[in-house]
C-alpha cells in the first residue's frame, strides 16, 4: 500500500513535474541505483527477517544491537538474535552500552551509511544519531499507525481483539512512533492465533515492505504521508501483573489476553493461596450459563464459567512445578465439579 499526499504535506521532498515517471523526488538522494549502504539497529527475533532481507538487497555497513544479556536457567550470557545473525552473515556488529556518546556517534558516521534502519532496537535514538545518514532513519513498526504507538503494539492489538493488524514503515523523528508513513502492509489475525504466530508473520511482511521502501528512497521516489495524530492510540509496555485474570470477566476478554500474553507474562489466577498459570485454554460453547467461577466439569480438562460463557482449561502449572494436565492439577488443588472458586 502506497500513500500519495499533496506536495505541501511532504516537506522533505519536491515534486518533479518534468518527469512523468517520478512521483516524488528526494533532493538529498545522490545515489546511483545499486546497493544502498545501511546502518541497521535491532535486537530481538522480530528484526531478523528484516536484517536478512536488507542484507540480501543492499550493503549493510553496520549492525547495532543491545549488549549480551544473561538468560536461561544457568543465566549464561547470550547474544541477542540480531547480533547472532549479523555475525553469521559476516557483518560488522556493535553492541554499545550507551549510544549517546560522541565516540559511538563518530563510529556510526565513519561507517558511511546512506540510511539508517531501526526495528525493535530497545532504545530511543538521539537526535544527533538520526541526523547522520543522508536519508535519515526509517522504522518498521508492528501496527497500523497511528494506532498502537509504543512498546507492545502486537500484544495490545491481540488483547483488544483486533482481527486486522499490520506493519508500518515510517520515518523516524524525535517523538514516539510519530513520523510520516512510507508504506503499510496488513495481515489478518485468526480468532485463535497467539502472539508468536502474529509476530512472526508481521516480521516477514514488514521485511518485504522495508526493502520496497528502501528501494524507493534510494532512487528518490518515496512518498511520505503524515500520520493523523488525533487518532493515535498508545501501546504501553506489558507489565507482569497484567497477566492476572478474573473469571468474573467475559470469556473473550480473558481469552484474548491469554493469546496476547503468550509466552510472557502468560495468564494466571489465585487458587488455594497459589498462583496458577494457565498454559492452554479455549473458549467453549455450552447451552446454559453457569454462575461465574463455577467448576462446570472436571475430567482431563476443566471447564470454568465466566461472566458470559465458559472456558476449557487444558494445561495448568503450579508454582515450581512443570505444566500438567489441567484435571490433575485441579484435583490436587481440591476442586470438584459444581464448586465455585473464590477470587
Amino acid at each position: 500500500m502506497t500513500f500519495e499526499p499533496p506536495p505541501a504535506q511532504v516537506p522533505r521532498y519536491a515534486r518533479d513535474d518534468t518527469n512523468p515517471k517520478s512521483k516524488i523526488q528526494n533532493p538529498k538522494s545522490k545515489y546511483d541505483p545499486g546497493r544502498l549502504r545501511i546502518a541497521f539497529f535491532g535486537t530481538p527475533d522480530f528484526a531478523v527477517p528484516a536484517l536478512n532481507a536488507v542484507a540480501a538487497a543492499h550493503e549493510v555497513v553496520l549492525v547495532v544491537a543491545q549488549p549480551d544479556r544473561p538468560a536461561g536457567r544457568g543465566m549464561k550470557m547470550h547474544k541477542p538474535p540480531v547480533a547472532a545473525r549479523a555475525i553469521e552473515l559476516g557483518l560488522r556488529v556493535e553492541q554499545p552500552a550507551k549510544i549517546r556518546t560522541d565516540e559511538f556517534l563518530d563510529e556510526v558516521a565513519k561507517a558511511g551509511a546512506g540510511v539508517g534502519v531501526v526495528i525493535a532496537y530497545g532504545r530511543i535514538l538521539p537526535a544527533g544519531l538520526l541526523q547522520i545518514p543522508k536519508l535519515g532513519f526509517v522504522n518498521v513498526h508492528a501496527s497500523l499507525l497511528p494506532k498502537y504507538r509504543g512498546a507492545a503494539p502486537i500484544q495490545r492489538a491481540i488483547e483488544a481483539g483486533e482481527r486486522v493488524t499490520g506493519a508500518t514503515i515510517m520515518r523516524v523523528d524525535e517523538e514516539l512512533d510519530h513520523g510520516p508513513m512510507l508504506d503499510v502492509v496488513t495481515i489478518e489475525i485468526a480468532p485463535d492465533e497467539r502472539l508468536p504466530s502474529v509476530s512472526r508473520r508481521l516480521a516477514e511482511a514488514g521485511a518485504v515492505a522495508l526493502t520496497r521502501t528502501l528501494s524507493a528512497l534510494e532512487i528518490g521516489v518515496a512518498v511520505e504521508t503524515p500520520q493523523d495524530h488525533e487518532r493515535a492510540t498508545h501501546a504501553p509496555k506489558i507489565e507482569k501483573e497484567e497477566g492476572r485474570i478474573s473469571l468474573s470477566e467475559p470469556t473473550r476478554v480473558i481469552y484474548d489476553r491469554f493469546r496476547a500474553f503468550d509466552p510472557w507474562p502468560g495468564v494466571f489466577f489465585e487458587s488455594g493461596g497459589e498462583t496458577i498459570r494457565v498454559v492452554e485454554m479455549m473458549p467453549v460453547a455450552l447451552p446454559r450459563q453457569d454462575p461465574p467461577r463455577t467448576v462446570v466439569s472436571l475430567d482431563q480438562s476443566v471447564v470454568l464459567a465466566t461472566s458470559d460463557g465458559h472456558l476449557r482449561l487444558d494445561q495448568l502449572q503450579r508454582p515450581g512445578k512443570p505444566r500438567a494436565v489441567a484435571g490433575d492439577v485441579a484435583r490436587g488443588l481440591g476442586w470438584s465439579a459444581g464448586a465455585v472458586l473464590g477470587e
